[in-house]
């Protein structure tokens, strides 16, 4: 594996990590010299496999975070899903596929998606499609640009 399939790689596993997000790490590609269309395609295809993954267990993951922060005495924090649904209430699920990546993050907007009612698959396709195209125009935007380091 050479250096560039390497930093491809890292490109799609930073897009898998939530909170990174696709339209966080495609910037980094770009700006290490990573070709714009393999860099999004890299980190598009990671955050789509998180975003399916909360989509389809968002309300078990949310229980289960939850269980165990009670089981080591902990208070349950809900303040990042309480953002979400909020956002949830006032935009649906549009608003929550074009906004979610830039205001809660992916993942937490396929789960609260989920959790008020929208199913899973549909809540997968409208946030990965809308996720895509914020990566596409960042990248377009950092190209016509001209913005790299190296």
């Amino acid at each position: 594996m050479n250096l560039e399939q390497l930093g491809y790689f890292g490109i799609f596993l930073m897009g898998a990590i939530p909170w990174l997000e696709a339209i966080g790490v495609v910037p980094v590609g770009i700006l290490f010299g990573l070709d714009p269309v393999l860099t999004v395609i890299a980190a598009s295809v990671g955050n789509i496999i998180t975003i399916a993954l909360f989509a389809y267990a968002g309300d078990r993951i949310r229980s289960w975070v939850i269980e165990r922060r009670r089981k080591k005495g902990i208070e349950p924090k809900a303040g990042r899903y309480e953002k979400a649904q909020k956002a949830f209430d006032k935009y649906g699920i549009f608003g929550m596929a074009a906004l979610g990546p830039i205001l809660i993050g992916t993942q937490f907007a396929a789960a609260a998606s989920v959790a008020a009612g929208v199913k899973p698959f549909k809540v997968t396709l409208l946030i990965s499609i809308a996720m895509v195209l914020w990566a596409i125009g960042i990248a377009w935007g950092m190209t016509a640009l001209g913005i790299t380091i190296v």
